[in-house]
């Protein structure tokens, strides 16, 4: 694909994409290809690349005699991770951010108790190297500098739990902590309590102490949703309300 056709497809892909997600073209209404072609000024085949690419999001389904339908928001393939950074950007950030931070309470404190019992040395290694980068960008507004070491971090205990679907939610969980930044849903520097926190989970991890670890991260993912109660409050605990 050359720079000019890619340029094309990511131009039509983050005009649609995001327009689905936000509800412009709500389930069930028909995107007509000869409408986007004229629309955009793009070639069939930039709209017929870029619908295979929302068709395997789960976003659209395409119908014989029909077209390109939008399907149901319950058939999205939620956990894909263009899919989360969409839904971030629009109106529905709130209750996205608490949903996934949810995911996390339930998946990140059972990954760190199995990172203790599995972790390599090399792995609690690799996790003790990010916290201690976390520690040092946790002051002076280094949210940028600070959130690439608090992904590495969380990636690296999902990996060590050993437990191959944990692993795979490392892009999830990386979403999540970048939308916070992104769209500025935390504070100007991390809470010192939380840093605190990733730092005696890495101890506990390297310790061999599963209980520990699990009881730490679940603090870790608890305090992101408190925080979230007061930077980015939703329309309350029956929508799956819940720091990296």
């Amino acid at each position: 694909m050359d720079r000019g056709h890619q340029g094309l497809h990511s131009r039509l892909l983050t005009v649609l994409g995001p327009a689905i997600t936000a509800g412009d073209h709500p389930p069930g209404s028909v995107l007509r290809t000869d409408e986007l072609e004229e629309r955009f000024g793009v070639s069939r085949t930039v709209v017929r690349e870029v619908i295979r690419v929302l068709e395997s999001m789960h976003l659209v389904e395409s119908r014989r005699r029909v077209g390109v339908t939008v399907r149901p928001a319950a058939e999205w393939n939620v956990f894909d991770p263009q899919v989360i950074r969409w839904r971030m950007a629009g109106a529905d950030r709130s209750r996205q951010l608490r949903s996934l931070t949810t995911l996390r309470s339930a998946v990140e404190p059972a990954a760190a108790g199995l990172a203790a019992g599995n972790a390599s040395p090399e792995e609690c290694a690799e996790i003790t190297g990010h916290v201690i980068e976390m520690v040092a960008t946790s002051r002076g507004r280094q949210l940028d500098a600070y959130l690439v070491h608090d992904i590495a971090f969380h990636r690296a205990v999902l990996r060590a739990s050993g437990n191959e679907m944990f692993a795979r939610l490392g892009d999830v969980v990386g979403e999540v902590l970048s939308a916070r930044t992104r769209h500025r849903v935390m504070f100007d520097d991390p809470d010192p309590a939380a840093v605190t926190l990733h730092v005696r989970v890495a101890e506990a991890i390297r310790a061999r102490d599963p209980e520990r670890a699990e009881l730490l991260t679940r603090e870790i993912t608890e305090g992101a949703l408190r925080e979230l109660d007061v930077l980015a409050p939703g329309p309350g605990p029956g929508d799956g309300s819940g720091e990296g």
